[in-house]
């Protein structure tokens, strides 16, 4: 694939006729060819309406600013919320973590193999306990203590190292509550892994809380980051079946793996635009 004239649009709008076939004829009219199409409609009465499109487009670098000015006068007309992006612009990501390194390891290990189209610009945590195996891979560490007496200031430091180098933030099991305004600086651009199955178990200690309830399936579930402590919009989630012989700390051995996979599915599937988010829910294209 030739990633240096590939792009990838994405649209939300209220359903209506004429869509799919307005932007088509759009981007062949501008000389695209598109590679890959994928639509949904809540409900064709009234609903909303999600589209995804692949195409390569020859010198998209020098086009696309005409491009996107051209395409005002469609968005105008569907009352489109859209965006383009060159699949070449790598997303950058900052990763948060605190002292369990799980998720980290897997998202580092993808991207060492080059199963993980995005550069990692650094790691911020609240620790310092995995700042040389981090480093060993040429990664920034920033290690920024976050007490309840200083996290004011902790999350100034940390938008302050974060600020123009990274789109995306990925909180890989970092046990701390992310206030209003730190969210609202990265608003659906904050990803999280919660270690049980949504909405069951909010909170702290979901394992425990599993273990005490008897539960027979635990789970992971990835999200937005929203105000609502685990309850923003969900990209992915997944479950293993345990039984009553699993003690907490089996449901916690057990529940890595869980974490590890369903993390890495969403920051793939986010950095590889195929996540639309509407309200509290999203639209995947997977």
């Amino acid at each position: 694939m030739d990633k240096q004239n590939r792009a990838r649009m994405l649209i939300s709008c209220p359903d209506q006729a004429g869509i799919v076939a307005a932007v088509s004829r759009f981007l062949f009219d501008h000389g695209a060819n598109i590679v890959q199409s994928d639509q949904y409609t809540m409900d064709p009465e009234g609903g909303m309406f999600f589209m995804r499109i692949e195409f390569d487009l020859q010198q998209l670098s020098n086009v696309l600013p005409k491009l996107k000015q051209d395409f005002e006068e469609i968005a105008s007309k569907f009352q489109m919320k859209w965006g383009i992006h060159e699949v070449s612009k790598k997303k950058r990501l900052a990763i948060f973590v605190s002292k369990e390194d799980h998720c980290l390891v897997e998202l580092l290990w993808q991207w060492q193999a080059g199963d993980l189209d995005a550069d990692i610009a650094m790691v911020v945590s609240n620790h310092d306990d995995m700042r040389e195996y981090v480093e060993q891979f040429g990664i920034p560490y920033h290690h920024i203590p976050v007490t309840k007496d200083n996290k004011p200031e902790a999350e100034r430091k940390q938008i302050e190292v974060v600020d123009g180098k990274a789109d995306v933030i990925i909180l890989a099991r970092y046990m701390q509550i992310i206030s209003p305004k730190f969210i609202e600086h990265y608003r659906n651009q904050i990803i999280n892994i919660h270690h049980s199955f949504l909405p069951a178990f909010v909170g702290g200690k979901p394992y425990a809380q599993a273990y005490t309830r008897g539960v027979k399936i635990i789970g992971a579930t990835a999200h937005y980051v929203t105000e609502e402590l685990d309850g923003g919009p969900i990209i992915e989630q997944d479950v293993q079946r345990v039984s009553h012989s699993d003690d907490v700390d089996d449901l916690k051995r057990i529940g890595r793996t869980i974490e590890r996979v369903v993390l890495a599915r969403a920051v793939h599937w986010h950095i590889e635009d195929r996540v639309l988010v509407h309200q509290n829910k999203t639209v995947v294209f997977n």
